[in-house]
């Protein structure tokens, strides 16, 4: 898409991320998100490639997880941070579909830390006790593209969250990652598999 003339930017493209709530209009929490997207896949996509272009990435949010110890609407900021694995996952998927060049993929996680334990993918009411909260997302070379916590950690703490991060990121829920998991997280497709498969069907 051709950037307005006001936006344009003359050596590289424009990455402009919307997200729309499941319900009502977007909020200062919806922003955030977009920010943060945006700042993630401008590492991803060659934007010199394309200069004076418009890239839009627009992202509904359909359903939220149900919390059945506190109001469904949506206002906490931890919320909001779980949303950023899937929003991060359906934004690459839709850049793959539409044949957008990427230098790279990525994974993304939700890890929260309850009782001295790292919870992979926390349920919302286990994301609401926990002492912190962390979204880290890692390349398909690795290297870490995102890195969003909340809540209070110490520098172990910390560093655990992120070995097990790369490990959830780099081979979804192998045998060894030692955590605890959710029941049927034993069973969940390997994520950054599935987008290379996405990936190959677009090639082929």
């Amino acid at each position: 898409m051709e950037a307005q003339r006001r936006d344009e930017n003359p050596f590289e493209s424009l990455i402009d991320v919307v997200i729309r709530p499941a319900a009502g209009v977007g909020s200062t929490g919806e922003r955030q998100l977009e920010a943060i997207l945006q700042s993630a896949l401008r590492q991803l996509i060659p934007v010199k490639n394309f200069p004076r272009c418009l890239i839009q990435v627009t992202l509904q949010v359909t359903e939220m997880p149900k919390n059945d110890y506190v109001n469904s609407k949506i206002v906490q900021s931890q919320s909001n941070l779980t949303l950023l694995p899937a929003l991060l996952h359906s934004a690459i998927l839709g850049l793959l579909s539409a044949a957008v060049p990427m230098k790279a993929i990525a994974t993304s996680t939700t890890l929260a830390v309850r009782n001295g334990n790292i919870v992979v993918d926390p349920l919302p009411s286990e994301a609401d006790q926990a002492t912190s909260l962390h979204v880290l997302s890692f390349t398909s070379q690795d290297d870490l593209l995102l890195a969003e916590s909340q809540g209070v950690f110490t520098m172990g703490e910390w560093d655990d969250v992120v070995s097990t991060g790369q490990r959830v990121c780099g081979q979804h829920r192998q045998a060894d990652v030692d955590t605890t998991m959710n029941e049927g997280d034993q069973n969940s497709t390997d994520m950054r598999h599935f987008i290379r498969t996405v990936m190959d069907s677009r090639v082929a």
